[in-house]
């Protein structure tokens, strides 16, 4: 679940946004309440708040199993957390001097980050070994152009900030661009569900935690004998499931004769 909530960025940091207009009384001055506002630190608050529950997740996860994996998952969201407060803090203070260049630097490396962990390690795909290019050699789903799409579609995502980068006074309002990022990154989650479940589960199977085997009640070794059976019937020793499934598949087959 931690996951699902990194991409509720936009719905989370907008929760400061929802109560200012409240308290405002929704009059004209409502944009003052944006990233502009004094308050923005909650914004930015809440916003890297599932990042923290990560972060603090992946540190318990390298303590309790010694993994090095968890020590670089953890870096890829304490990246993202330095990116979004470059992030509100250029929205905070406008203009394209430090702050935007920073925010630029930041931005990318946790794009790049983020990108390569959801490819190589949640997807587990960009293989060479694999019968269709790029991808691994256990594929689930048969329509393979859908992995292509995942893998481009998920990358352009990932770069959506860059929609933020022109001036408000060339295309739509910021605040526009800001929800279109927001519903974007939630779909994009929505296809990295399927993929990643996918790669979930083929890691089982190979790790034998899946079998389509059912252990039986009863075991085969049993005495199949007719003593055995009459012995059971006389009540010289007690019944047990082997030969009470014995008895059930001779029935079945002489009803079928």
């Amino acid at each position: 679940m931690g996951d699902q909530f990194c991409s509720l960025v936009f719905t989370l940091s907008n929760l400061n946004l929802v109560v200012c207009l409240y308290v405002e009384g929704f009059n004209s001055n409502w944009r003052n309440c944006g990233s502009s506002s004094q308050y923005w630190p909650l914004s930015f608050f809440f916003a890297i708040l599932p990042f923290l529950c990560r972060v603090l997740q992946s540190f318990k996860r390298y303590a309790d199993s010694g993994l090095n994996t968890h020590l670089i998952n953890a870096g890829k969201y304490g990246a993202g957390i330095v990116s979004y407060l470059c992030y509100f803090i250029w929205r905070h203070k406008g203009g394209y001097g430090v702050t935007f260049g920073v925010w630029i630097v930041f931005q990318t490396i946790y794009s790049i980050y983020a990108l390569a962990w959801d490819l190589l390690v949640d997807w587990s795909i960009l293989s060479l070994k694999g019968q269709y290019p790029l991808l691994r050699k256990e594929l689930v789903y048969s329509h393979i152009s859908l992995y292509y799409f995942a893998i481009v579609s998920n990358a352009l995502i990932r770069f959506v900030w860059i929609f933020y980068i022109p001036s408000p006074s060339i295309g739509p309002d910021m605040m526009l661009r800001s929800f279109i990022g927001g519903t974007l990154e939630m779909l994009r989650r929505v296809q990295w569900n399927f993929y990643r479940l996918e790669n979930e589960h083929i890691g089982n199977v190979d790790q034998y935690r899946v079998t389509r085997e059912v252990p039986l009640p009863y075991s085969l070794d049993e005495p199949r004998g007719d003593d055995a059976d009459d012995d059971d019937e006389n009540g010289s020793r007690p019944r047990k499931w082997g030969q009470r499934g014995i008895r059930l598949r001779r029935q079945q087959a002489t009803a079928e004769v």
